[in-house]
């Protein structure tokens, strides 16, 4: 018996750290998995809601996006133009972003009869109220941190689950690629939790992967690692020589992952006069930007024109800039440009979006996420059917010279993501100086 006692030890401590993070994170994560089904349908959805805005009739020749501008100012005189998107086929509108009484609003304008459509609200856009759910629960730093929080959890959650799922000795498949229909209620229960979590580990664990890119602790420091990793931006990017500046274009403009940290050249302001939109609109098609693409439009003198195609495929992502004055490309970071790290992570960020691949994308990416709803309910429900009525029903605590291997594990995923390191002592400590004190005391008392 003595030289087994250090396995069950090992699988007491793995059961307990997958308890404590199922009851906590498992709520978090099926809010993830819900708004995530539905972002991924988000071009479905928006050419749903906003069809009467999106579509248009094709008659005759487009006008001039400088003169569909024009008629936005003359309905709204005191706005500031910050954007203005083509429409991606000749069915479709042309956008015009602008700021007006501190809000931020799209104009949706035909651009055969330079006619407004409509306008929208930026902060009554639902699937950005989808999104903002998803990445921040609508509470800002806090809430990025919790996301990330609960993503990096949930892979202690798969890997502990795997060790508790992984076949014993001279067990059939039953149990660990489908349930036992035989073996009672208990079996069953836990079955209906294992063998699905099973099933979508790989799912999971590559949405969880593909999301962490975003997120504000662990995605800016993967990016600046990413970026400054030693290869940094090709010099065929830029015209002349790579510019030195504190504005990065993720402050300026939406733009991919990999060019969220481009620097933002200036434009030459000596005897020149600024460029048209329209100039702008002929550059983007010489260059052969995809037809989702949006000019960022410069509000300071030596500011640039940003160029920006942010579309369903990773390998059409492009990011211009433009010198405001004389229409050079100051420079140009396509597909083509990125390192490993970045066609990875485009790839990787279209994928979970749902877009890469289309409907079928979706349809995966869907089932993934249902999957992810099921296995969490199914774990309150095997928690809740098999607890105390007056406990919590957590496994007890073994002694830390038997689980050696387990915490080497967590230390391990704490070096890959920092805030599960740092949650990871706050959980030890209230776990052995709070929780395990009390039970002994309770204990005592009931002796």
């Amino acid at each position: 018996m003595e030289t087994k006692q250090p396995n069950t030890s090992l699988y007491r401590t793995v059961w307990r750290w997958h308890f404590y993070a199922g009851i906590i994170f498992a709520p978090l994560l099926i809010i993830l998995a819900v708004t995530g089904s539905i972002y991924l349908f988000k071009p479905q959805i928006e050419q749903f809601l906003y069809q009467d805005y999106q579509a248009v009739t094709p008659q005759g020749d487009r006008l001039p996006a400088s003169q569909q501008i024009e008629n936005v100012k003359e309905l709204y005189p005191d706005a500031v133009v910050t954007k203005y998107h083509p429409g991606e086929n000749a069915s479709r509108s042309s956008e015009v972003s602008i700021t007006s009484n501190k809000e931020s609003l799209t104009i949706f304008m035909d651009p055969y009869t330079g006619k407004s459509i409509g306008e929208l609200n930026d902060e009554d856009r639902i699937m950005d109220k989808i999104e903002e759910i998803h990445g921040e629960l609508m509470a800002g730093t806090l809430g990025d941190r919790i996301v990330e929080l609960a993503a990096c959890w949930a892979v202690v959650l798969i890997v502990s689950g795997l060790y508790l799922w992984y076949p014993k000795k001279n067990q059939s498949l039953s149990g660990v690629l489908f349930p036992r229909l035989k073996k009672g209620k208990h079996i069953f229960r836990r079955d209906l939790h294992a063998v699905p979590a099973f099933w979508i580990t790989a799912g999971m664990l590559f949405l969880i992967m593909t999301g962490l890119p975003w997120s504000g602790f662990w995605g800016n420091n993967f990016q600046l690692l990413a970026t400054n990793s030693g290869s940094g931006y090709p010099p065929s990017i830029w015209t002349g020589s790579a510019p030195t500046s504190s504005i990065k274009t993720k402050d300026i403009a939406d733009v991919p992952w990999a060019a969220e940290n481009l620097d933002v050249p200036l434009s030459d302001i000596q005897g020149f006069i600024p460029l048209s939109i329209d100039d702008v609109v002929t550059i983007a098609n010489r260059e052969d930007m995809h037809p989702s693409y949006s000019i960022n439009i410069p509000q300071e003198t030596e500011g640039v024109y940003t160029l920006s195609a942010f579309p369903a495929k990773a390998q059409d992502e492009a990011t211009i800039h433009i010198d405001q004055y004389s229409g050079a490309v100051l420079a140009d970071y396509r597909y083509d440009h990125y390192g490993l790290i970045g066609k990875i992570v485009a790839w990787g960020i279209t994928l979970h979006k749902g877009t890469q691949f289309g409907l079928i994308n979706q349809i995966i990416s869907l089932l993934i996420c249902l999957g992810i709803m099921f296995v969490a309910c199914s774990g309150f429900y095997l928690w809740w059917k098999r607890k105390p009525k007056k406990s919590l029903g957590a496994p007890k605590a073994p002694q830390i010279k038997n689980i050696k291997l387990f915490l080497f594990l967590l230390i391990g995923l704490g070096i890959l993501f920092p805030l599960v390191g740092l949650s990871l002592i706050v959980v030890w400590l209230i776990d052995w100086l709070i929780i395990k004190k009390i039970s002994a005391v309770k204990n005592f008392l009931n002796a």
